[in-house]
């Protein structure tokens, strides 16, 4: 009992330390329960041991196993494969190798208790495994051997108690992981004693393996470490983010994270299916044209129906969706109408059309035609006529199927009458030419010279030749 008391101290002890060490790693630990054998046969030694590992696996001759759990092992990852590990272990020996004709030799039940540290190397990132995990380890321990018949220091009188020594030991194993916490294990481990008192021999143990220590922290299966969304529960295939509407894009990712959408939108719905997602589409629930944030346009005149005043007849934007009417169907539309109630011509902008001057419009074009002021004598303008001449062109484009005659007339002063009539002739034919030049048409146009013969004044003042020293624009009968 003390010595079993012993050896649940230790484990205590193990455990204490492992408690103390525990690092925010993925499952750093393990811990290994089992049953181990003890073979003190195969060991390159004399009878009633034998040659190296011969008959290495006569588990019925040679090994001494304690039905029940007599093995623990607390195991802590480091880094690259390595690990570092200190086992407990106990059994009863009641198997001491073969006599020289191969009769197995048995002791009687002999404890034996061992307490070992190594470091050990799994092999599964060398062979890229997973499941099946080989490895090799190196290490040290104490081993106690109840006192018997075959120790060299044994007498009888000696019997239950306990030699001891130190070992340096060797290991491999394997192990197969059936989840990443929970598999089982198998290792032989020889265990060498260079003092004569204790034997050297094998142990070997198969047991059950867990893995712990890992943090996760949001209970979503996936550690800390590997979780890009360490307080966040979400799913294995985005490194532990959440998806939060199923729709299979990470949050993070989704511009629409509560609803379930489409990858072209990211993550955003469809609901009319018009192309337009639904935090884009001013009208999510009527399909719609993308031109138009998603909105419709039944009339396809390029203002969405809710902004159409229109919305089933096609007209410009400028006229909120409808259509420009021509209130006096003259062809002008009634934008472009000067006189949208009457009826007009296109080219007068929707105005009836003035073929001629009123009888006042030409009495005023005859009175201010006579303004045309004329160097003395000479047909050539004086410099203030030509504010006049500009602006009886314009009066005249104002009558475009009009035909108007430029009428030339002098006072009675001149060398003679006949000298008198050629220049009333040319200063008609001078209005002419410049109404032409500005645009007037040439077959609308006609001069003819009076001379001195048509006076509107008394040639004998000064006021009165000046009044008949003039140039008449009238319309043509």
């Amino acid at each position: 009992m003390k010595n079993l008391n012993r050896l649940i101290l230790t484990t205590l002890l193990v455990f204490a330390i492992g408690n103390v060490n525990a690092q925010d790693e993925n499952n750093p630990w393990q811990i290994t329960i089992g049953v181990n054998a003890v073979d003190v046969f195969p060991v390159g030694e004399d009878a009633p041991q034998g040659d190296y590992f011969q008959e290495f696996y006569n588990v019925e001759d040679n090994w001494s196993i304690l039905p029940s759990v007599s093995l623990i092992t607390l195991q802590k990852y480091i880094d690259e494969g390595f690990s570092v590990g200190i086992s407990a272990s106990i059994n009863r020996l009641d198997k001491w190798g073969q006599t020289e004709d191969g009769t197995p030799v048995s002791v009687n039940n002999l404890m034996y208790y061992a307490v070992d540290g190594n470091v050990k190397y799994s092999l599964s990132g060398l062979l890229n495994t997973k499941k099946l995990e080989p490895f090799v380890g190196v290490g040290g321990g104490y081993t106690w051997i109840e006192k018997g018949p075959y120790s060299p220091t044994s007498t009888s009188g000696d019997s239950g108690a306990l030699i001891g020594a130190g070992t340096l030991n060797g290991t491999v194993g394997l192990a197969y992981w059936f989840s990443d916490n929970f598999g089982i294990t198998a290792q032989s481990t020889y265990k060498h004693s260079f003092k004569d008192y204790l034997t050297k021999h094998f142990q070997h143990s198969v047991g059950v393996a867990f893995n712990f220590g890992g943090t996760d922290t949001d209970g979503d299966g996936i550690y800390d470490k590997h979780d890009l969304c360490p307080e966040v529960p979400g799913l294995e295939e985005f490194n532990g983010c959440p998806d939060s509407d199923g729709d299979g894009i990470e949050d993070s990712k989704d511009t629409c994270p509560e609803l379930a959408g489409l990858a072209e939108f990211n993550g955003c719905p469809d609901t009319d299916g018009d192309g337009v997602s639904d935090n884009n589409d001013t009208c999510p629930n009527e399909a719609g044209l993308k031109s138009l944030a998603g909105c419709p346009d039944a009339d396809a005149d390029g203002l969405a129906n809710a902004q159409d005043e229109c919305p089933n007849e096609a007209g410009p934007v400028a006229n909120n969706g409808c259509p420009w009417k021509d209130g006096d169907s003259d062809g002008v539309l009634d934008k472009d109408d000067n006189c949208p109630t009457e009826a007009g011509t296109v080219a007068n902008n929707g105005c009836p059309e003035v073929v001629f001057p009123s009888e006042e419009e030409q009495n005023e074009l005859i009175n201010y035609s006579r303004t045309i002021n004329f160097a003395l004598g000479k047909s050539s303008f004086k410099e203030d006529a030509y504010p006049t001449l500009k602006a009886i062109t314009a009066i005249l484009k104002e009558y475009p199927k009009a035909s108007f005659v430029v009428e030339g007339h002098t006072d009675s002063t001149g060398t003679n009458n006949n000298f008198n009539q050629l220049l009333s002739e040319r200063r008609a034919e001078k209005v002419v030419d410049y109404l032409v030049e500005n645009g007037i048409a040439a077959d609308r146009l006609t001069s003819v010279g009076y001379g001195e013969d048509k006076p509107i004044e008394s040639n004998m003042t000064e006021a009165g030749r000046t009044a008949n020293r003039r140039v008449e624009v009238k319309l043509a009968e």
